[in-house]
């Protein structure tokens, strides 16, 4: 999920939504596919603002990358410059390190100009297109400090675009669909106005209108239509973004876990375990209220930091706050949980945190909201509630809690289900296919940018 880290005041917010910006002049390049026993291995550019494990986006991104190397495929990288990024023999293309916590007004107007398009990112990826000539450029998640004006740039040069959907930004400015804490999805069929009478950026005009400049501009410059294939890996997330785009333009891959390196489960050691950001649409809120009401029949481990980490730890002392977890910490930690509670309020796409829990025998209780349901199957591989319901939430939780056998049961079938429904082999065949078509699509056999 894209998590927009700016500061920008009203006035500032009002001079970039002003015309004048021009899209960048992108040279067109050629490159030959010869038949037969020389034709070389397809090439993929893989594209995201981070190039270190910050969150799912890049989870997914690594994996997909390292699976397509399985497949003899030839993996190029851009990104941008960040002290803890992996290595990366393509590093002289990523673009500079960017924040948007700027100072003065003039450095603000300049950092709101930048992420809504980015003059260097596209230059900067124009420059590795051309010395790499890549078939695909895949991109995840681009959005502010890359820009999806290097979708434009890539296929003005004849490169076919796909874009994972880990959030709902090309149909929601602030990518969450959620409008003053709750679902929204007016902004869905690209008419963006209702972030500006609505104040959907934390209440801010200055910062909403911020958000409708920089997805006015892309919808003037079409930029995410030139997106060949959209991936959505839920069918929620499908849903979401043909009301914009045509079904031809997006397709259903679900995300993939490597279940085989993970053992399953054997017992438990009776606690609750919430695992991911400590931020308001995840609705941690509301766990941490249905454990306050059970006034300590069960134990409630909090594995994750955010910005409501400090506010949360005062509030809420019974809880046990482990702050991030990582490795065999993370590993030891999930084992040993009775249950995983995913308790979200806002259209979650496809948690791999569900995923992660599934492959460890784990059953899940989750809120019934966006792509959720589709992973946990209620009365199956777990339970589900209404969001920001802490008394069914609560409910639920002291019935598992009750029935060891069922746990298990729900364990055992969420194994099973990730085995044979999400593997990542599953996954990368997937999205090998889908490259081999839009590769011949382009007619990258014979030449790109013709």
């Amino acid at each position: 999920m894209t998590n927009p880290s700016f500061e920008f005041s009203e006035a500032v917010a009002v001079s970039v939504a002003r015309p004048g910006l021009t899209p960048e002049d992108v040279s067109s390049s050629k490159r030959e596919w010869p038949d037969g026993p020389d034709r070389h291995a397809p090439k993929v550019l893989f594209a995201n603002k981070f190039f270190f494990r910050n969150g799912g986006s890049e989870v997914v991104m690594f994996d997909e990358m390292e699976l397509m190397r399985r497949r003899n495929v030839d993996v190029v990288e851009f990104s941008m410059n960040d002290d803890r990024n992996l290595p990366s023999r393509f590093h002289s293309y990523f673009v500079s390190q960017k924040s948007y916590r700027a100072s003065s007004r003039r450095e603000k107007l300049r950092s709101a100009l930048s992420l809504i398009h980015s003059s260097e990112a596209v230059s900067q990826i124009t420059r590795l297109i051309r010395d790499e000539k890549p078939d695909v450029l895949h991109c995840h998640n681009i959005y502010h400090q890359l820009t999806p004006s290097i979708v434009s740039a890539a296929a003005d040069m004849g490169v076919p675009v796909v874009l994972t959907l880990h959030d709902y930004k090309p149909v929601c400015p602030v990518y969450t669909q959620l409008s003053n804490g709750q679902p929204c999805a007016r902004c869905g069929d690209g008419t963006f106005e209702a972030i500006l009478a609505r104040r959907c950026a934390d209440g801010s005009l200055g910062r909403s209108a911020l958000l409708w400049a920089e997805a006015r501009y892309h919808a003037l410059l079409g930029s995410y239509h030139r997106v060949e294939k959209f991936i959505a890996p839920s069918r929620f997330m499908y849903e979401a973004i043909v009301r914009r785009f045509s079904a031809d333009k997006v397709i259903h891959i679900p995300n993939g876990i490597d279940s085989s390196r993970i053992d399953m489960s054997v017992g438990d050691d009776g606690y609750i375990l919430y695992c991911g950001r400590l931020s308001p649409e995840k609705g941690v809120e509301d766990l941490l209220k249905a454990h306050t009401t059970a006034h300590g029949a069960w134990r409630l481990v909090i594995a994750g930091t955010g910005p409501l980490l400090d506010e949360l730890r005062k509030k809420y002392p019974a809880a046990d706050f482990k702050g991030h977890l990582s490795g065999i910490e993370l590993e030891r930690t999930i084992r040993g949980a009775a249950l995983i509670v995913v308790p979200s309020v806002w259209h979650e796409n496809s948690p791999l945190s569900i995923l992660e829990a599934m492959a460890h025998g784990k059953p899940v209780v989750a809120s019934r909201i966006g792509g959720i349901p589709e992973l946990v199957r209620d009365g199956t591989t777990g339970l589900l509630f209404d969001p920001g319901n802490a008394s069914e939430l609560s409910e639920k939780i002291r019935d598992l809690l009750a029935d060891r056998s069922r746990r298990e049961t729900f364990g055992r079938n969420a194994r099973e289900i990730v085995e044979t429904e999400y593997s990542l082999e599953r996954h990368g065949a997937a999205l090998f296919s889908l490259y081999a078509d839009l590769i011949a699509s382009a007619g990258s056999y014979r030449k790109v940018g013709s």
